[in-house]
């Protein structure tokens, strides 16, 4: 199942069963996810018209995004008599389409070596000219083939736009595709987006503002599926529960484990996140307050030794907490998040109170911020046998000043994190989404994750273990152990 599917409530109808039978029928059979992607597309009301005008779908590479494209413009023009323009970033993207198309239908009308005469009957002419490849039913269906420019699209007037390499669509030529459906024949037009994790040299705009809206509280009558890591944990990508998660191809042999072995050895930890777990860059379309320049700025390695301060955040349901350190050193603080969690507070707990006893004896303080987890942790360090001066039960007022502390202690080169972090770092994740919530009219801030599926609890943890390494007099041992 996608991570994220976000489709339309209960649709009276779909004719995704119909599309699957229909190219099965000719040799295509839809792996379960991508019937599911299918039903979702085809979902339509009472007047046949589609629940979902806008579709995404994003996920890694050779998992079969194309079959997905190929049953639903067949059972498009075959069933329906649509016209559909199929775009793609390059032409020879474009003519590989075109060359499964004609797998289908014959290189020309009344072709004697058509592979199915039926679909081959229904021709009334296929284009192969160079940049203008179409097949042309005589239904009054049709596709036609562009590689996208910001011209290429104009003069057209079709029912359904496939994006294909979506991550490689930028805004002049989104412009020029999108009023092609205004008119749309039948009335009842869609535009479908699919593509992968645009790269840092990627122009991506367009696909990335599209998630955004996907993931939006309010996302308006749209379908969106993702296959993507939990942005609010570490993507470990020797993690293979986590791979197969994200790579439905691996379950129908659509993709081989061998390949993703290979691409593990040869792409950089950052390129093998973004290609193969689907992992999208931290905070993508989210408001930050912490500017990524001025975090990146900041990075540091962590310090020989200093005195260190642990602090747990707990988010306001006790959903999701996160634990940090800090180490007090001659040149400022630094920070880290050493964990998160998300899944209620019962289950973090113990495990959060076995690990910081472990180690109380070397500690300063141990701060605890808000949440119905927070007496809970207290509770369970004291019965660990930590001693109760070291446990701090944060009040507001703390949490705020934290927060206000963290942000001049970043703009002043005085409170560094790690430098070098794995994509999908916790802390960075939560930093590129988080933003400044007012919380008082004297203008004190806490902080807001501004996506949907953003944490904000690593921050607060962060800025938690920053405020108490600064405020505390504690000296637990001539020389402090770093572990953060």
């Amino acid at each position: 199942m996608p991570r994220l599917r976000l489709a339309p409530a209960r649709p009276a109808k779909t004719f995704g069963p119909e599309a699957c039978a229909l190219a099965g029928d000719y040799g295509l059979v839809a792996d379960d996810w991508q019937r599911l992607v299918l039903d979702d597309w085809l979902a339509s009301d009472r007047a046949d018209r589609w629940k979902a005008m806008t579709c995404g779908l994003t996920l890694p590479r050779q998992n079969g995004k194309n079959a997905c494209l190929e049953i639903r413009e067949l059972f498009g023009v075959v069933g329906l008599g649509e016209k559909i323009l199929h775009t793609a970033h390059e032409m020879k993207t474009a003519r590989k389409h075109f060359k499964r198309l004609k797998y289908f239908f014959g290189d020309r009308a009344n072709d004697p070596a058509a592979k199915f005469s039926e679909l081959n009957a229904l021709v009334e002419s296929i284009r192969n000219v160079n940049g203008q490849e179409a097949v042309f039913l005589r239904n009054g269906g049709s596709i036609e083939l562009v590689a996208r420019s910001r011209g290429s699209a104009r003069g057209f007037t079709v029912d359904a736009i496939v994006i294909d390499e979506a991550q490689e669509l930028s805004d002049d030529a989104l412009e020029a595709m999108i009023s092609t459906v205004s008119s749309a024949p039948l009335g009842n037009p869609q535009i479908i987006y699919t593509g992968t994790v645009p790269g840092p040299n990627s122009v991506g705009e367009a696909f990335t503002r599209l998630r955004r809206q996907a993931i939006d509280e309010h996302p308006g009558g749209m379908c969106w599926h993702e296959w993507s890591p939990d942005p609010r944990r570490q993507a470990d990508p020797d993690d293979w529960e986590l791979i197969r998660a994200v790579n439905p191809g691996l379950e129908s042999g659509r993709l081989l484990e061998s390949v993703i072995r290979s691409e593990r050895k040869s792409l950089s930890e950052a390129g093998f996140a973004r290609e193969r777990l689907g992992l999208w860059p931290a905070g993508s379309g989210a408001r930050r307050a912490i500017s990524d320049q001025l975090w990146k700025a900041t990075a540091a390695p962590p310090p020989a030794d200093g005195v260190r301060c642990f602090a747990v955040a707990f988010s306001a349901d006790a959903q999701r907490q996160a634990m940090a350190g800090a180490v007090k050193h001659a040149d400022g603080i630094h920070i880290n998040v050493i964990g998160s969690q998300t899944g209620g507070a019962d289950d973090g707990v113990a495990p959060v109170a076995d690990w910081l006893a472990a180690r109380w004896r070397r500690t300063a303080v141990i701060e605890i911020l808000g949440g119905s987890g927070g007496p809970a942790l207290a509770e369970a360090l004291h019965a660990r046998g930590v001693p109760k001066r070291l446990i701090h039960q944060a009040t507001t007022a703390d949490y705020l000043a934290s927060c206000s502390m963290l942000m001049e202690g970043l703009r002043t080169g005085t409170i560094t994190h790690p430098a070098d972090t794995p994509p999908g770092d916790v802390l960075d994740s939560s930093v590129a989404v988080c933003d400044r919530k007012r919380r008082r009219v004297d203008g004190a801030f806490g902080w807001e994750a501004t996506t949907p599926d953003g944490d904000e609890t690593p921050l607060e943890a962060a800025s938690m273990a920053a405020w108490a390494a600064k405020a505390t007099r504690r000296r637990p041992g001539k020389r402090q152990e770093v572990l953060v």
